[in-house]
């Protein structure tokens, strides 16, 4: 029994402390959250229709880059599954607001309703659609990673964020819109946020590269998934 705890202290006393991941995780936890409060509002701009979470989210997905490429996709799988708990906090902290008697004075309970109600619906169509994006873009940089042999950085940031956020976009709209809004509606709501998130991508290169690049020397970190097992569910 002792011998298991000496060993079990001696694992923990050899567990790489990095200095800024817990940061950048509350960063990111705290964007997916607010973004996903930010979509019960619609925005147009000429003839395009975009949620307007989408000023926010696009955030999320540099962050996840930056955690596969600076940590690994082990470690960027704890900030998506850190996300993940952000998000049902989140819906059940609404549903409980929501379903608690109104002050006598307070007259908003219409407008309360109206406006957050809908978030539960978006939130699970969040979580399903980050789920499978988040895990599809880190896969897809991770094996990039090592196929380019950890060059061509921002190939491989958009790369991955072309088919992460298709399958984050697309499954969103689905399960948040659907019997709602007409067809036509849905696809043009995807084309544009797609477009955007991947433009949004590309237009912070010259961001997120340099803070990759310093990422990577504060934390004396550069990991490269060659054996690393891709199940979104071991936590380990």
């Amino acid at each position: 029994m002792f011998l298991r705890g000496l060993i079990l202290y001696q694992n923990i006393n050899n567990m790489k402390q990095y200095k800024y991941f817990s940061i950048i995780t509350g960063i990111f936890a705290a964007c997916l959250v607010i973004s996903n409060i930010l979509d019960s509002k619609f925005f147009q701009i000429g003839n395009t229709v975009f949620p307007a979470g989408i000023i926010l989210f696009p955030i999320v997905y540099v962050f996840g880059d930056v955690f596969t490429e600076v940590y690994g996709y082990s470690q960027s799988r704890k900030a998506i599954w850190t996300g993940f708990f952000a998000l049902l906090i989140l819906v059940i902290s609404l549903e409980i607001a929501r379903r608690l008697p109104a002050a006598s004075f307070w007259q908003n309970q219409a407008a309360f309703d109206s406006i957050l109600g809908k978030v539960p619906r978006i939130v699970l169509a969040s979580i399903v659609a980050y789920f499978a994006g988040e895990f599809i873009n880190s896969f897809t940089l991770a094996k990039l990673k090592v196929k380019q042999n950890g060059k061509a950085v921002a190939i491989r940031f958009v790369a991955s964020t072309i088919t992460g956020q298709a399958v984050d976009t697309l499954t969103f709209i689905i399960i948040a819109f659907a019997g709602t809004m007409a067809v036509n509606e849905m696809v043009q709501i995807f084309l544009s946020a797609w477009l955007f998130k991947v433009a949004w991508e590309v237009i912070a290169l010259p961001i997120s590269i340099p803070l990759v690049a310093w990422l990577k020397k504060v934390e004396n970190e550069d990991y490269y998934d060659k054996e690393t097992n891709f199940s979104p569910f071991k936590l380990s």
